[in-house]
C-alpha cells in the first residue's frame, strides 16, 4: 500500500494512492470499523501492525476514488515530529567526489556519519525549492532513500530492524554548500525552509522486498546527475537502524535519510549548483518520482 497526504477543496486530507486516484484514508478507516485519524504519524503509530488487515478488509467494500488531477499532492509526512535523521558519505563514490571534507586517509567513513536536518515543514512534488541568493549562492541536490519508522525501538539488532520499519519515500537533502563551509558544519546548510522536499508517498515495506536494492537517480533539467544502487550504501539499513537505537530511542515516524550517491553538483567541475528555474526529478525504483522546481528570490 502507498499512503499520501493530500490537499482536496482547501482541506488536507490522508489517503491510499491507487492508480486511479486516491482514496481517503479515514473513510476507508470509518468503513472497516476502525478508529480516524488526524495525521500520517497518528496512523503510523495505531495502526503499524495491522496494515494486511487493513488491505483485506478494503478488498470487501467499495470506496469513492478521487482523480490525480483533482487534488494536489502534498509531503507524506509534512511535519516530522523529530528533526530527519540522515547519513553523510553512505556511497563510496560520493565520498569519494566530496573530498574536502574527508574524514579518513581514503576519505571512506569508517562509521556512520550522522547529522540532523531540521524541517519547519517538508515540500511535496511539484513544490518549489525557494531560497535567496543573499544567503546562499551554492545550493546543491542529493537524493536518498528515506526509511520511516513504524514502533519505538532502543538498542535493536541488525537482524530485527525490518520489524521497525514502517515503509519507504523519497527525499531530496536540498544543501546550501557555502554554509556548509562556513559554518565548518552541515546543519544550517541542510535545513534552510524548502530545503526538505519529500514524496510523493509513503510505500509500505510489504512492497519492498528486504534487503532493499533499489535504482535511484536524480535528473536536473532531464540530465541524469546521480545514478546508483541502493546496494551500494556503505552502511545498510539493518546496520543503520541497529547502529543509531544503541543507547538512542528511535521512535514511531522518525525518518532516516540514509545518504545520497555520486553525482551532487558540487562534485563536478566546474560545479554544477542549482539556479533559478531548474527542475530536479528524483527518482527511486518501487517508490516514484519526486520532481521540484528551483525558486530564486
Amino acid at each position: 500500500m502507498r499512503f499520501v497526504t493530500y490537499s482536496y477543496n482547501k482541506r488536507e486530507y490522508l489517503g491510499i494512492l491507487k492508480e486511479a486516484g486516491v482514496v481517503e484514508l479515514n473513510s476507508v478507516l470509518s468503513q472497516i470499523g476502525k478508529t480516524r485519524v488526524n495525521s500520517m504519524n497518528e496512523f503510523i503509530g495505531i495502526y503499524y501492525d495491522e496494515i494486511k488487515v487493513i488491505e483485506e478488509d478494503m478488498k470487501h467494500k467499495k470506496f469513492d476514488i478521487i482523480p490525480l488531477d483533482k487534488i494536489k499532492i502534498l509531503a507524506p509526512i509534512r511535519n516530522p515530529r523529530r528533526n530527519i535523521l540522515c547519513l553523510g558519505k553512505n556511497y563510496v563514490e560520493h565520498a569519494n567526489e566530496v573530498k574536502a571534507t574527508a574524514i579518513s586517509k581514503d576519505g571512506i567513513p569508517k562509521a556512520p556519519i550522522y547529522f540532523t536536518k531540521a524541517v519547519n515543514e517538508c515540500i511535496g512534488n511539484d513544490d518549489e525549492i525557494r531560497f535567496s541568493t543573499e544567503v546562499t549562492k551554492k545550493v546543491d541536490y542529493e537524493v536518498e532513500l528515506a526509511v520511516i519508522i513504524g514502533k519505538n525501538g532502543t538498542n535493536i539488532k541488525p537482524e530485527y530492524a525490518e520489524e521497525y520499519i514502517f515503509g519507504y519515500t523519497i527525499i531530496n537533502d536540498v544543501s546550501a554548500r557555502d554554509l556548509q563551509s562556513t559554518h565548518n558544519q552541515w546543519f544550517k546548510g541542510k535545513s534552510l525552509d524548502t530545503f526538505c522536499p519529500m514524496g510523493p508517498s509513503i510505500v509500505h515495506k510489504n512492497e519492498i522486498p528486504f534487503p532493499v536494492e533499489l535504482d535511484i537517480n536524480c535528473k536536473v533539467n532531464g540530465e541524469v546527475r546521480q545514478s546508483s544502487n541502493t546496494k551500494k550504501l556503505i552502511f545498510d539499513i539493518p546496520y543503520i537502524i541497529s547502529d543509531l537505537s544503541k543507547g538512542f530511542t528511535l521512535k514511531t515516524g522518525d525518518i532516516i535519510s540514509t545518504g545520497t550517491p555520486s553525482g551532487v553538483g558540487m562534485g563536478f567541475k566546474p560545479e554544477k549548483l542549482l539556479k533559478n528555474g531548474d527542475v530536479v526529478e528524483c527518482n527511486i525504483e518501487k517508490i516514484g518520482k519526486l520532481t521540484n522546481k528551483v525558486c530564486t528570490l
